[in-house]
């Protein structure tokens, strides 16, 4: 683990268990949208590294195949600051973008939607529920177990909250070293000037409320907040009356009562608790002289009749926390009805849902009470689960197979839990009992009590030499020393009936609204509450169990590699411990031993057909493949034919013309030859018929094969030669229709004497336009030419 954690991979399988190592920084490359695309379009996720990505899919895959049983937990659990939050929200994350790039067009704005507002309600349980402990910055200071509903085609379609014991005593003690949560420090930090006057929260203000308020954390996000509550659908007008609650609550922390000298006289404020009472019963929208009745004096009923009788100093101050906690508690139930309001679905609309469960981790502090008790039993309950569902259930079905096996041992925590909540005798029932005596606490008698009752139980011992009463059990993963001073009222969880009626009786709408309907569903609570805080966590627990056992539980476990939160730091000791107390070591060994696939005979037949058609479906596609390969050859192999064929025609093109253009020459200049030959024959006729003086006019077309010859006997020649020529030019112009004629005189050694004469005419025949007709008076007849000869 050490090894996989230095070069930076933080997930470790560990049989059905994922191991998480929280690096306390970001890497936002681990948990892209490229990376999860990548693990869910994967065929075979479980073939890449270890990541909460895989069993996420795997979730949803189960849920694809309908595998009985199809709802899915993922259950995440680990000690304060192991990761958890960031877990839960890395998977819900994961769904959300799943189940958008799966939905169909029509239904993409809808997914989008829902997937924000499922998103966006992180930041305000975030806001509302979460604080800064001595062991983590963000640590939840409530459970909740978060179902994402999809549809038959697996779509995200809606989601719902449950939510299980918030701490609300936080919001009026603090110890030392921690905050408050974290909406109140963003109203601080975050608030306009505007905000600030409004809220009657001016800058420099000290809230005793709000200790280690200089203390600045990346969930001081004040923006963020407001965003997400207006993508929910709460407005202005809403958010509006939301903080101004919130600081009216701030404003009664700066309450100080101080003991009248007379008993019979009600307890004394200072002028500025009066300016601070004045604040807080405006932003409440209640009268200020109410409100201070309320906090000194309270009302006792003998018969029909009522008694006013002035309060203590610690009285005083005990129902000025009750009345903050009684507020933060209605309106964070409040906001949970909202979101839920906001984005669950029909039942109609989803068949099927994966729930992720993120409850508050194991704790162990210098002091603690009836919150790290209740805590730590959720935990054990959580571990029991584990420890039944896998380490148990496992191991007992190999021998009912008649399998050889051998017994793992692992540690058991079902008799911790027997302490806790046997009835009749057990931690949470004496406590019940002591909670419902009409009369003052006394965390002695208390102890005595345990002491007498529990006292032979292994798992719970006491400090004989400790000046506080306490009791100290031994839990899964260590233990853990309980203080009784205050246990008792803290689960009596009394709220005055005077305050109830006055904030009822509130101008605010929403206070008004969330204590009048808290009254219309609990009619007959009334000043000390029946139903006491364990009872009402433990059933809000054995509700969750039965939930996790009707569906398939995905483990992850999340591990704090140092207790101080230091980026990449790691404690092998620490990281030891955690895994021995979860029983992650049982797990590997019980996993190396056993086998990695199980199922049903019953279903061993459907598994068979799901992978005969698989394998057919696999031939199918080599079948389809070599059909393609074999395609693509085909085609390869014509285009080639093709290539030669045309090529071979282009030759053989180029053979014919070859051959035909020769014999064209050829019978070209057997033409000429045989031309010439008459033109010798003829010319040497002529001579011998006329003699030297015949004039011989040659006519022929410049750069053309045509041509003529005249002979002019030389008495006609001496009487009008250039008459004759002329007349000769005009019957070739008329015949040829040839645009102009040249005259030369060659003389007896056939060169130009003269210019000659040029003659121009007016018609052309289109075979002779624009050329010249030349026209030669030839005294030797020694050139061979092909001619036609004209008397």
């Amino acid at each position: 683990t050490l090894a996989r954690y230095s070069v930076k991979v933080f997930y470790t399988n560990a049989g059905c268990t994922l191991v998480a190592l929280n690096p306390f920084q970001p890497f936002p490359d681990l948990y892209s949208l490229d990376v999860m695309k990548e693990y869910h379009c994967a065929p075979q996720p479980q073939e890449f590294k270890p990541h909460i990505f895989i069993v996420a899919e795997e979730a949803y895959r189960n849920v694809q195949g309908q595998l009985e049983p199809v709802n899915q937990s993922l259950v995440v659990s680990g000690e304060s600051g192991a990761g958890k939050t960031w877990t839960s929200r890395c998977l819900m994350k994961y769904y959300a973008t799943v189940a958008a790039s799966s939905s169909v067009l029509k239904s993409q704005d809808t997914v989008e939607r829902i997937e924000r507002r499922v998103l966006d309600s992180n930041p305000i349980m975030e806001a509302f529920g979460n604080a800064c402990t001595l062991r983590n910055n963000n640590s939840s200071r409530f459970g909740k177990y978060i179902q994402l509903q999809l549809d038959r085609c697996q779509l995200l379609v809606g989601a719902s909250v449950q939510t299980y014991l918030l701490e609300k005593t936080r919001v009026a003690c603090q110890l030392a070293n921690e905050r408050n949560f974290h909406i109140f420090y963003q109203m601080m930090k975050g608030a306009t000037d505007e905000q600030r006057k409004e809220w009657k929260m001016p800058c420099g203000q000290h809230f005793v409320w709000l200790p280690n308020s200089e203390k600045t954390l990346e969930e001081d996000c004040f923006l963020e907040t407001v965003a997400a509550m207006v993508h929910l659908g709460i407005n202005a007008e809403r958010q509006r009356q939301i903080f101004k609650i919130l600081a009216g609550i701030l404003q009664l922390g700066n309450l100080n009562f101080s003991s009248s000298t007379d008993e019979s006289q009600p307890c004394n404020l200072d002028e500025q608790s009066k300016d601070f009472l004045q604040r807080a019963a405006e932003l409440l929208c209640v009268p200020a002289e109410e409100l201070q009745m309320c906090f000194r004096v309270r009302t006792l009923k003998a018969g029909k009749q009522s008694v006013l009788k002035p309060c203590s100093q610690a009285e005083c101050s005990m129902r000025r926390d009750c009345l903050a906690k009684a507020i933060y508690a209605q309106l964070f139930e409040w906001l949970v009805t909202f979101i839920n309001n906001s984005i669950c679905a029909g039942t109609s609309t989803w068949c099927n849902f994966i729930g992720v469960l993120d409850v508050y981790g194991f704790e162990c502090f210098q002091i603690n009470n009836l919150e790290q008790l209740c805590i730590n039993y959720a935990n054990e309950k959580l571990q029991q689960h584990f420890v039944a569902h896998y380490l148990r259930a496992q191991q007992e079905e190999y021998v009912s197979e008649g399998l050889e096996w051998s017994f793992v041992k692992y540690k058991d925590n079902q008799s911790c839990l027997d302490l806790l909540e046997r009835s009749p005798v057990g931690v949470f029932s004496l406590l019940n009992e002591e909670s419902r005596l009409n009369r003052a606490s006394d965390p002695k008698t208390f102890r005595v009590r345990l002491e007498k009752e529990l006292g032979d139980n292994a798992n719970i011992s006491w400090d004989k030499f400790s000046k506080e009463p306490h009791f100290t059990v031994a839990h899964y993963a260590g233990k853990v020393n309980y203080q009784m001073e205050g246990m008792v009222e803290k689960n009596k969880d009394p709220v005055p009936p005077e305050l109830i009626n006055l904030l009822q009786k509130s101008d605010s709408p929403l206070l008004h609204q969330i204590f009048t309907d808290s009254e219309t569903e609990n009619p007959t609570t009334k000043g000390l509450s029946k139903v006491t805080v364990v009872s009402k966590f433990k059933n809000s627990l054995e509700s969750l169990m039965k939930i996790l056992h009707s569906t398939t539980p995905h483990y992850t476990r999340c591990i704090k590699p140092n207790p101080d939160c230091n980026p990449m730091s790691f404690k092998k000791e620490e990281v030891i411990m955690q895994l021995e107390a979860c029983g992650i070591v049982e797990t590997i060994h019980i996993s190396a031993a056993g086998f990695p696939i199980r199922a049903l005979w019953s279903f061993f037949g459907v598994l068979t057909c799901v992978a005969v058609v698989s394998q057919l479906d696999l031939l199918e596609d080599q079948r389809k493949k070599i059909l393609s390969q074999c395609a693509f050859s085909i085609q390869c192999c014509w285009q080639r034919y093709q290539r030669r064929r045309c090529h071979a025609r282009q030759q053989s093109a180029t053979l014919i013309q070859a051959a035909l253009r020769s014999w064209l020459v050829r019978r070209r200049v057997q033409r000429w030859n045989r031309a010439a030959a008459v033109i010798q024959n003829t010319w040497r006729k002529w001579r011998v018929r006329f003699g030297k003086n015949t004039y011989h006019i040659l006519c022929f077309l410049a750069h053309s094969s045509w041509l003529k010859l005249y002979s002019v006997a030389p008495v006609r020649a001496a009487r009008n030669l250039i008459n004759i020529l002329k007349l000769i030019s005009f019957r070739l112009l008329a015949s040829t229709g040839a645009k102009k004629l040249s005259f030369h005189n060659l003389g007896d050694r056939g060169h130009s004497t003269s210019d000659g004469l040029d003659i121009m005419a007016d018609n052309q025949n289109p075979y002779f336009r624009n050329h010249t007709v030349e026209l030669y008076i030839i005294t030797h007849s020694n050139l061979l030419m092909e001619s036609e000869c004209v008397d």
